[in-house]
């Protein structure tokens, strides 16, 4: 009976309509040599290719590692064409050379080259995979791993500019694994002037077609991919940019401290030094990543009351917290404080720092030619006076002596406070500390909670039966205060906000108009290295709290300045973690008038050229060095 029923069944199936189930490739990760690549799954060119001159040429799946010279080159030239492929790129290698493709080459073994006939114009230069059975083309990505723990997300970017998830996955242990493409696929030009420059984006800016957490699992798993992506990425993108992975960020943008504050995921590891000191936050991805990875060239951050700058500081970075405002963070960007929200990079290349602003910042971005500098230097108290206290004492003073020297410039010595008691506006305190104590804490707590909070919390509760979603505890402390504040007392410190900034661009530091742009230049210390308070990330920290008072770097914030990192060099430390003497960067922060976000970066370059500031390697110190925990016993 049983077998009849079945039988009975199966003939009634026979008869329904199939759904078939669509099939996409996603592209695949192979191993070439010792090296782990992914074939992209979309087709960058074609050719005809007849089965036997690849006969000798070992492939997997039918994909045959090749190589597209566009460039008219002789046979004879071949090799060192290569060779310098092998020099300017790090996905290209000897493994793709067998088989070469170039124009009006022949069918034929040239030495111990393979070399195939190209007639699409189209393909750029570079290591290819060729699908024998179709001729087509794909471009391929070299695979790494994430061992910093730096990324959230890996990324593949569409040719429509849309985005999904990397399908591939090398060894490591709990790392994701990012792809790069070769730059040898593209060419930097006026209108691409980013082309090929691999980027890390913070995941609170929203990229078309994968989602983004905010550093907060509910927060991802509710809402759908974006589909759109944010202004200030998209500028990026369209200059020619590959944006390679999203990176990880303290929860909502929120400043935390490592291990304890993050909860939902795992802080970041800082490579600098012992490997166990804090990245700083909330940009904490980006600053280890290009700390880490050399393969990576910029990371994006947002900065509203540090996070670039920090984060900066601590990986021995150039950074820049820009003028405010410089372009639009209202649609697709988490925002934490819109009045104070900006958007910047971490770099080690200062000169593509350069070219990133002009691209994202447009028109709102001036390159700087000028060699006429402001000629005050206000020192901000706190900074050191005595090269003889300490390495990192060494370091900054010598530093402020030479751009003393570059700018021609005479030194001042700054203390806001006093400033502030000197000429406050007229019915505002005079102090500083109870003009400001609350400003920002308002600021950021009741905004966030606003504009973030209340949709998050409705949004969820109403697909979890009423439930309220787990957040880690520094942004629930600050957005429990904000419940506590009236509605009024953020009208009053937005108002105490225009009230510093307008005394502040009149009475410190007024834009001039002229080459120089700024009255001044305003200096204080970023970072102290191993000379600074130590912050390992295994040490438990006090709980986290408001973000109450003023300092020097609530300044820029609240003046709408730019506020520029610097990197300078390293003091040591002993460290308890390897039980050796290590080092940690040193860095300085400048700040300029509203608007003079590009002569501050001129400023970076000459003093790059005279071989006063250093331009960071990534590694274990601003010079490089294989970080501890990548240092592999001999076998």
């Amino acid at each position: 009976m049983a077998s009849s029923a079945c039988k009975a069944l199966l003939s009634v199936v026979a008869f329904l309509p199939l759904a078939l189930a669509s099939i996409t490739s996603n592209g695949f990760s192979v191993t070439l040599g010792d090296v782990h690549y992914f074939v992209s799954p979309y087709v960058a060119g074609n050719i005809s290719v007849a089965a036997e001159s690849l006969s000798s040429v070992e492939s997997v799946h039918g994909f045959y590692p090749v190589t597209v010279i566009q460039q008219g080159v002789s046979a004879e030239e071949i090799p060192t064409v290569l060779s310098n492929f092998s020099q300017i790129d790090d996905v290209y290698s000897e493994a793709f050379s067998e088989t070469v493709l170039f124009p009006e080459a022949e069918t034929s073994q040239v030495n111990e080259y393979n070399c195939l006939s190209l007639d699409d114009a189209s393909v750029p230069s570079g290591p290819y995979f060729l699908e024998a059975s179709t001729g087509n083309l794909y471009q391929t990505y070299r695979l790494y791993s994430d061992w910093a723990g730096a990324f959230i997300s890996s990324l593949l970017q569409d040719p429509e500019g849309s985005f999904q998830p990397l399908s591939a996955q090398i060894p490591g242990a709990n790392a994701l694994t990012i792809g790069v493409p070769s730059r040898l696929y593209y060419t930097r030009t006026p209108e691409k002037p980013l082309a090929g420059v691999r980027i890390g984006v913070k995941d609170i800016f929203d990229l078309k077609g994968v989602k983004t957490s905010c550093g907060n699992r509910a927060y991802y798993s509710l809402y759908p991919p974006a589909d759109a992506t944010a202004l200030s990425m998209q500028r990026l993108i369209d200059a020619g940019a590959i944006m390679v992975g999203k990176q990880l960020t303290s929860q909502f943008a929120n400043g935390e401290s490592a291990t304890a504050d993050w909860v939902d995921y795992h802080s970041p590891f800082n490579p600098r030094g012992d490997g166990y000191q804090q990245t700083s936050s909330s940009s904490a991805g980006a600053g280890s990543s290009m700390g880490s990875y050399s393969w990576l060239d910029i990371a994006i951050g947002s900065d509203t009351g540090g996070s670039i700058r920090g984060p900066s500081g601590a990986q021995g970075l150039f950074g820049n917290r820009p003028s405010h405002g410089l372009v639009d963070l209202s649609t697709n960007v988490m925002p934490l404080a819109t009045a104070l929200d900006t958007v910047g990079f971490l770099m080690r290349d200062p000169y593509l720092w350069d070219v990133a602003q002009s691209v994202m910042y447009a028109e709102n971005y001036k390159q700087s030619s000028t060699t006429s500098y402001p000629k005050k230097i206000q020192v901000v108290a706190g900074y050191p006076t005595n090269e003889s206290e300490s390495t990192s004492a060494e370091l900054l003073v010598g530093f402020l002596d030479s751009l003393a020297e570059v700018t021609g410039a005479a030194i001042e010595d700054f203390n806001i406070t006093e400033a502030w008691a000197d000429s406050h506006p007229a019915d505002t305190p005079e102090s500083l500390r109870d003009f400001a104590n609350l400003t920002y804490a308002i600021i950021v707590a009741k905004d966030q909670t606003n504009l973030v909070r209340d949709r998050f919390y409705a949004d969820y509760a109403a697909v979890h039966d009423g439930r309220t979603p787990h957040v880690n505890p520094s942004p629930l402390t600050r957005w429990i205060w904000a419940d506590t504040q009236d509605d009024s007392q953020m009208e009053e410190a937005l108002a105490n906000k225009t009230l510093f900034m307008d005394w502040f661009n009149s009475a410190i530091m007024p834009a001039t108009g002229d080459d120089a742009c700024s009255e001044s230049l305003m200096i204080y210390v970023g970072s102290q290295g191993g000379d600074g308070n130590l912050t390992p990330r295994d040490t438990y920290g006090s709980a986290p709290g408001v973000p109450f008072g003023f300092s020097t770097g609530r300044i820029s914030v609240f003046a709408e300045i730019p506020d520029f990192v610097y990197p300078l060099g390293e003091s040591t430390f002993f460290s308890n973690a390897s039980n050796h003497i290590e080092s940690l960067p040193v860095a300085v922060n400048i700040m300029a008038a509203k608007g003079c976000d590009g002569m501050l970066t001129k400023l970076a370059l000459d003093l790059v050229e005279a071989g006063i500031v250093p331009i960071p390697e990534a590694g274990q110190t601003l010079s490089g060095g294989d970080v501890l925990l990548r240092r592999a016993a001999d076998n």
